[in-house]
């Protein structure tokens, strides 16, 4: 099977960066794959994901990952971060350019296991 992407529109998410679902289709319930745009100076809100192991494949910019009770962490292109399941994160684009990243759900992603985890 392959999914055309050319037409899958992009949208913001409540989380705080914009969403292109590449991969999230019921008949794979394994795994999920969305690509995330962050702008300069912006961070996402702190979440986890019940029950979901996340891993983030830097594509472009810049920035600083806060996983769990761990120091922030600098990311950059080409690095990949590991979020064990229902671990607190977050990510902040500390460069001047977007950050752009993949966002990679074991178990697919489903807004059912996202846990907002923002004041």
């Amino acid at each position: 099977m392959i999914k055309k992407n050319h037409d899958t529109k992009e949208y913001f998410f409540h989380e705080g960066c914009y969403i292109t679902e590449l991969w999230n289709e019921n008949s794979d319930e394994q795994s999920s794959v969305a690509k995330a745009r962050l702008a300069a100076g912006e961070s996402t809100k702190p979440h986890a994901l019940k029950n979901t192991i996340e891993r983030y494949l830097i594509l472009a910019g810049q920035g600083m990952v806060h996983i769990g009770e761990n120091p922030a962490q600098s990311v950059t292109k080409d690095d990949v971060v590991y979020i064990p399941a229902s671990t607190s994160q977050y990510i902040k684009n500390t460069g001047d350019t977007e950050l752009v990243f993949l966002a990679i759900c074991t178990p697919r992603f489903e807004e059912a296991n996202y846990i907002s985890l923002a004041d």
